[in-house]
């Protein structure tokens, strides 16, 4: 008898915990996108010179400007598959005199900027 609740203690104390790893294997995860998601084909387009507007009708608006530096427009994506490895991208756009003069951020994006 007192192997049974032991036994039903555990197995119980199991099922709660969701920090089992079968937990990934059984349950199923929905996959969550936050943010901004910037696909290349998008930063293709992109010249630096551009104006604020330009930029914003090809890239939409930006998840964050920086509340110091209104110069600093940034793109921030996050992905999580679900039960997967979390996919993040980050790309800082920087103005001057209302015209971009720097893109900064994943270096497989801004390698498509032209110059």
């Amino acid at each position: 008898m007192r192997l049974k609740s032991f036994l039903t203690a555990g197995i119980l104390a199991f099922s709660l915990s969701g920090c089992s790893a079968a937990y990934d294997a059984i349950v199923f995860q929905i996959d969550v996108g936050q943010g901004n998601f910037v696909e290349e084909k998008q930063v293709q387009q992109l010249t630096l010179g551009m104006n604020r507007e330009q930029v914003s009708y090809i890239m939409g608006s930006p998840m964050m400007i920086d509340t110091f530096d209104a110069d600093k427009w940034y793109y921030l994506y996050y992905f999580k598959p679900g039960g997967e490895k979390v996919e993040q991208k980050q790309i800082e756009l920087v103005f001057k005199d209302e015209k971009l003069i720097q893109v900064k951020g994943d270096d497989t994006l801004t390698s498509l900027v032209k110059k």
